[in-house]
Formats: structure tokens, sequence, C-alpha cells
């Protein structure tokens, strides 16, 4: 899983280094070059723009789509490492993150384990009564299924079933999964957690052996 990771990071730092975002990263998207190897290529831009150039407002497959987009606040390259986080998050579960219905639960999916965002996110949303009351309070009501969310009431190592060797991917995928934007983790500083070290070291080891 690590290679994947690198491999998605390198592909996301040269987007980012041309302004470029993709907009739809998910696991149909990404895809293996050969069925016997670990290469991968991320494919599909038909939703990717220049940062500058923001002609779609609402995008991204709804299960791995960054808070900022549904809440209606100017996206960055910063969307795309949230669903990164997602998509990992996937790939050692083996289901999504944020599973929501519709868009409402999908905020209430997200707060259930990341809490509420941060008021600077919340007054400058365009849509924040969509998901929040007039006190920036969280509105809350359960999905087709009766179900109610509790805010902030499941904690990502549990719901992973990491143990203490594996805190590090925990916490790299926590980085993805930060609320604000410009606090979320960059491909670059991707590059220098302890999780992606420890792999782009693993690689060089065994082509120094080959």
């Amino acid at each position: 899983m690590r290679r994947f990771a690198i491999q998605i990071l390198v592909s996301l730092h040269y987007m980012k280094e041309f302004n470029i975002v993709h907009c739809d990263m998910k696991p149909e998207n990404i895809l293996l070059r050969k069925s016997n190897k670990s290469g991968i290529k991320v494919i599909d831009f038909g939703s990717g723009t220049y940062e500058s150039e923001q002609f779609y407002t609402y995008i991204q497959s709804r299960f791995y789509r960054a808070p900022e987009i549904m809440m209606g606040i100017r996206y960055t390259p910063a969307i795309d490492m949230w669903s990164l986080g997602c998509i990992l998050y996937e790939l050692f579960v083996g289901f999504p993150i944020f599973a929501g219905e519709d868009e409402k639960e999908q905020m209430q999916c997200i707060m259930e384990v990341k809490g509420v965002p941060p008021r600077s996110m919340i007054v400058v949303a365009s849509r924040r009564k969509v998901f929040f009351d007039d006190d920036y309070r969280p509105l809350q009501q359960p999905n087709s299924k009766g179900k109610l969310r509790s805010i902030n009431s499941k904690e990502l190592a549990q719901l992973m079933q990491a143990d203490e060797v594996q805190a590090d991917f925990v916490d790299f995928i926590d980085k993805c999964l930060e609320w604000k934007p410009d606090k979320r983790m960059t491909p670059e500083d991707a590059f220098r957690h302890p999780w992606i070290k420890t792999g782009i070291k693993e690689l060089k080891q065994k082509m120094e052996q080959q």
C-alpha cells in the first residue's frame, strides 16, 4: 500500500507544481500499469482544472469529497490530498471511511470522526446553511434508516483497528483529513512524513539489492 501512496504522491506533487487540481481522485481512477506489478497511473482528468480557473464548483465523488467543496469554499489542490486520505483508508480497511447516503449525511460522517469544522471555515462557507444553523451549530438529522450520527464519537485508530506499529500510517491519514485546507498535509509535507520516508527507504534498499 505504501508503494501506491508514494506513486500517487508523485502524481499529486507534479500536478501541484503546475497548479492543476485533479478534482476526482478515487480508487476507480487509479489503475495498475500491469496486473502483476505495483506500478500505477492516475487517470480521468475530465473534471480537472487549473487552480485559477475553477469552472466547476461541485466536484469530486461523494465518498472522497473534501469538506470545502460541500461547504462552498474556494478549493485548492488540497482537495486531492483529502481524497488520498480517504483512498488509503479504504485500501486498508476495505470500505469507505465516510459513506454518507447524501450530502448532509456525508458531512455528518466526517464530523463523527473529525468533530465540528473550525468556525473560520463555517463563516466563509457559501453553503453553510445546508449544514449549520444561524449559531454555526451542526444541523443533525437521521438518515433514511433512522440512524443519527454523533459528533466526535469515533476515533480514526479504532476505526482502522490499527496497532502501535501502524501509528505512523494512522497519523498520515489523519493529516490528509485535516479540516482546514491550508493546514492539510501537502504532497511535499507527505514526503517528509515518517510513514512515507520509511517506504522510500525500503524501496531504495530493495533496488540496491537487485
